[in-house]
C-alpha cells in the first residue's frame, strides 16, 4: 500500500494539506445536513456495504472527516487517501487510484449547492468513494479501472477539455463569481468541447468510470441499489436516480460509448449484476485498448492523439510479449508519434509499419524505469530483427525493405542517421534515439516513466494545484459574517454536549430559550435555512 509520503514527486505536487481549521462552522453544518439526509435515504437503497463501509473508512455523520483518521481505517483495507484541490488531471487521478490511493478533494460544497454540485468535494470523494472499498471485489475493480485509465491514450484536446471543466467547476463554486464569469467559463468549455476531433481511448475509459464508480447501480434493473460515488454523495441524485424519469439499463461494455454531462443530473444509469460483473466488463473493455492490442492499431491510436505516449518494443531474442502486462525486460520509447511509414506488407505480429518516428523530447526506458538520459531529440523505431552496434559506424538492410546507416554515439543515440524505404529516402532526424524491434506489443498513454519525464521536461498539463480553489475557499469564509458563524458554532456545541451527556439527555429550558433566540437572530441573515434546520432538529429531539 502506498501512502502520501511515499508518492513520487510528480504526484506529490498535487497533494495539499487538508487545513482542517479552515472549514467554517457552516461548512460543518453542510456536511452534517447532507450526510444525515443521505444516510436516512440510502438505508435499504444503497449497496449493503455502504453503511458499514462508512465506519470502516473513518467517516462519521456529524463532522467533516479528518484525512489522518480515514488513513488509519483505510490502511486495514490496503488503501490510503491524500488531500487534493478540486479536479486534478485524469492521468494523476488514475495513477493514484492504481496505487490504491483515493484523491480526496479537501474543499466542501457551498451551502447554496447543497443538493448537487458538479465540483469534486470532500462529501463526494470521501463519503461517496470510500465506503464501498470495504467490499473486496469492488476495491479490486477500483484499483484495476485506475490502471486501465492510466494506460489509455488521451488526445491533445482531452487536456483542453479537462482544463475547461475544472475552470467551470471552480467558478460555479465561487460565491463572488459574476454571471459574466460563469458565462465566460461555460463558453470556454463549449469551445474546448467543439475542438474534439474524435472519441479517444481516455474518453471511453472515463465514460466507463463515470457509469460505474461514479454513477453505478447494482442488482436488477427493476430493483437496483446504489454504489456510485455521485449517487451516494448527492441528495438530489440519490433521490432522482430511483424515479421513473431515469432509465435503468443493464451494464455492458457499450456504456463506454455513452457520453455524459457533468453539469446536470443523469438521464440514464447502468445496472451491474454484482461487483464481479464490473470486473468482467472491465476485462472486456481493456482488451479493446492500444496498450493490450499494440501493433498497427496502437500506432494509429497514438498517431492521431497528437500527445505523448510510449511504445513497448520486443527486440530480437526477447521473450514473446502478449501485452504490456507481461512485458518483462521490455524496452519502451516515449515521445509523440509523428509519422508511421508502412512497408506494404506484414513486418511483424499485427504490423505493417516499418519506420516509426517520434517527435522529441523522447525517453528510453525498461519496465517503466528510464535507462538513458531523456533528451530533446527525436526517436526512430525500425521494425526488424537486426541489432545496432554498441558504438561506431553501421549500415544495415532489414527484411521490411528498410535500409539505415549512421554513427552510434552510445547506446541508442545515433548521429548522421539516414533511412531509406524501398530505395527512397525517409526524412528522419539525423540525430535521434534509434531502436530496432521485431514487434510492438503495446502502445500506452503518457510517458513510461512519468517521474523522470517530469524531472526533465516538466508536467504534461498546465495544472497549478490549489490556486483557484484556495481563492474560492477563502471567499466562502469571507462571505460568512462573524456573528452568523458564531451562531452555527453555538448550535454545534449544544448538540455535542447533549450527545456526551454533559447537560443530560434533554435540553434545559435555558437552552431551549437560547435556541429560540438563535432562530430569531438568524432572520437578519435572510433565510439561512441550514441554521434553522439545525436548531429545529435539536428542539424537536427534546
Amino acid at each position: 500500500m502506498a501512502s502520501a509520503t511515499s508518492l513520487p514527486p510528480h504526484l506529490q505536487r498535487y497533494v495539499v494539506d487538508q487545513d482542517y481549521g479552515s472549514y467554517t462552522p457552516r461548512d460543518q453544518s453542510v456536511w452534517r445536513h447532507v450526510m444525515k439526509r443521505l444516510k436516512s435515504h440510502l438505508e435499504g437503497r444503497a449497496h449493503p456495504t455502504y453503511l458499514r463501509g462508512l465506519d470502516e473508512t473513518g467517516i462519521g455523520l456529524d463532522e467533516i472527516p479528518r484525512l489522518e483518521t480515514m488513513n488509519e481505517k483505510l490502511a486495514k483495507l490496503g488503501w490510503s487517501c491524500v488531500g487534493v484541490r478540486g479536479f486534478i488531471p485524469p492521468a494523476v487521478f488514475t495513477e493514484m487510484q492504481a496505487r490504491c490511493i483515493l484523491a480526496i478533494a479537501a474543499d466542501i460544497r457551498s451551502h447554496k449547492t447543497i443538493m448537487y454540485t458538479p465540483a469534486p468535494d470532500i462529501i463526494h470523494e470521501s463519503a461517496g468513494h470510500a465506503p464501498i472499498i470495504a467490499d473486496a471485489a469492488y476495491a479490486s475493480y477500483l484499483k484495476t479501472v485506475g490502471e486501465v485509465g492510466f494506460k489509455a491514450i488521451a488526445s491533445a484536446e482531452d487536456r483542453a477539455l479537462f482544463e475547461g471543466i475544472r475552470n467551470l467547476s471552480v467558478v460555479k463554486e465561487d460565491p463572488l463569481a459574476t454571471a459574466d464569469d460563469v458565462q465566460h467559463a461555460q463558453n470556454r468549455l463549449d469551445a474546448a468541447a467543439k475542438s474534439v476531433r474524435y472519441v479517444s481511448e481516455s474518453t471511453r475509459a472515463s465514460r466507463l468510470y463515470w457509469w460505474t464508480a461514479e454513477y453505478g447501480m447494482v442488482g436488477t434493473v427493476e430493483q437496483p441499489r446504489l454504489y456510485g460515488a455521485g449517487l451516494l454523495s448527492s441528495i438530489g441524485e440519490a433521490q432522482h436516480c430511483l424515479t421513473p424519469e431515469v432509465r435503468k439499463l443493464p451494464l455492458t461494455v457499450e456504456c463506454a460509448n455513452t457520453a455524459y454531462d457533468i453539469t446536470r443530473m443523469q438521464p440514464q444509469l447502468f445496472v451491474a449484476k454484482d461487483f464481479k460483473h464490473l470486473n468482467d466488463v472491465l476485462s472486456d473493455f481493456k482488451h479493446s485498448l492500444a496498450y493490450i492490442r499494440g501493433g498497427d492499431y496502437g500506432l494509429d491510436e497514438a498517431l492521431r492523439s497528437r500527445a505523448v505516449n510510449h511504445l513497448v518494443l520486443r527486440k530480437r531474442g526477447g521473450e514473446a510479449i502478449k501485452s504490456a502486462d507481461k512485458s518483462a525486460g521490455a524496452i519502451e520509447v516515449t515521445g509523440e508519434v509523428r509519422e508511421v511509414h508502412r512497408a506494404g506488407k506484414d513486418t511483424g505480429p499485427g504490423l505493417t509499419a516499418s519506420v516509426i518516428e517520434l517527435a522529441g523530447p523522447t525517453m528510453i526506458s525498461t519496465n517503466g524505469k528510464c535507462t538513458e538520459i531523456p533528451k530533446r531529440i527525436d526517436a526512430v523505431v525500425l521494425i526488424g530483427s537486426e541489432r545496432l552496434p554498441e558504438r561506431g559506424r553501421f549500415s544495415m538492410r532489414l527484411a521490411s525493405g528498410v535500409e539505415a546507416s549512421g554513427y552510434v554515439v552510445d547506446g541508442p543515440e545515433v548521429v548522421d542517421f539516414r533511412v531509406w524505404l524501398h530505395g527512397r529516402p525517409v526524412a528522419v532526424s539525423t540525430w535521434a534515439y534509434v531502436a530496432v524491434a521485431e514487434a510492438i506489443p503495446s502502445v500506452a498513454g503518457g510517458p513510461a516513466d512519468p517521474q523522470r519525464w517530469d524531472e526533465y521536461f516538466g508536467p504534461l498539463d498546465s495544472f497549478t494545484a490549489g490556486n483557484s480553489e484556495n481563492l474560492a475557499r477563502q471567499r466562502k469564509a469571507d462571505e460568512l459574517p462573524r456573528e452568523l458563524a458564531s451562531l452555527y458554532s453555538e448550535v454545534r456545541t449544544m448538540r455535542a454536549s447533549k450527545k456526551t451527556g454533559q447537560q443530560g439527555t434533554l435540553l434545559g429550558e435555558k437552552d431551549r430559550a437560547r435556541l429560540g433566540q438563535i432562530l430569531e437572530d438568524s432572520k437578519k441573515f435572510g433565510e439561512e435555512t441550514l441554521l434553522r434546520d439545525e436548531v429545529n432538529e435539536l428542539l424537536q429531539a427534546n
